[in-house]
């Protein structure tokens, strides 16, 4: 049996470290959550600010990236497209800013971003997925 890698806390909190800098470089209010390769999570950060429904968001952003090992800016440009028989997907939040976490190969975990505009938060959640 070949072992796949494992997402860290440390890398956790490193991926969180480079999403939050990306928004306070813009001065963007947001919630980051990651979650490990079950869909448990493993690190939450709401920066001073955020809305508190966002925590939820993010989480659920998380989730729906590592579910369907995409980010979850391709559910909502589908159903922008017109395939609304994607809003019927269960356990699917097809709003950008959640992304599968990598490493060689291996979806290992999720980052989930929630607070600004979608594409916004999907910015910041692509600088913390790049540092893996």
């Amino acid at each position: 049996m070949r072992s796949a890698p494992q997402l860290e806390l440390a890398d956790a909190r490193r991926v969180a470290a480079a999403a939050r800098s990306k928004a306070e470089a813009e001065a963007w209010t947001v919630v980051i959550a990651i979650v490990d390769e079950g869909g448990h999570l493993m690190f939450l950060e709401r920066l001073d600010g955020t809305q508190k429904g966002s925590s939820v968001v993010a989480q659920e952003k998380a989730r729906t990236a590592l579910l369907f090992k995409r980010p979850t800016q391709a559910l909502e440009a589908a159903i922008a497209a017109g395939k609304l028989q994607m809003l019927d997907l269960p356990g699917a939040t097809p709003i950008e800013g959640g992304l599968p976490l990598l490493v060689e190969g291996h979806v290992v975990g999720a980052i989930g971003v929630s607070g600004v505009l979608s594409g916004q938060d999907g910015q910041v959640a692509a600088a913390g997925a790049a540092v893996l």
